[in-house]
């Protein structure tokens, strides 16, 4: 989904159709944006570069 923002987000794989916790990434940068998308035009947008993205991921693959 393109935004006002003009990124492009995309919805997690993990997250259901029912609206439920939704994580939303926009990719292509240097930095991953990442949002709430029960919350996304208003909300707020958390970045991270791509190394500290590539850690939190690592971390939470390892749980």
């Amino acid at each position: 989904m393109t935004n006002r923002d003009g990124l492009t987000w995309v919805k997690s794989s993990y997250s259901g159709a029912d609206g439920g916790n939704c994580v939303e990434l926009a990719v292509g940068g240097d930095v991953m944006p990442v949002r709430d998308s029960k919350c996304a035009a208003s909300g707020p947008v958390i970045e991270f570069g791509r190394a500290a993205f590539a850690r939190f991921l690592g971390s939470v693959r390892e749980r």
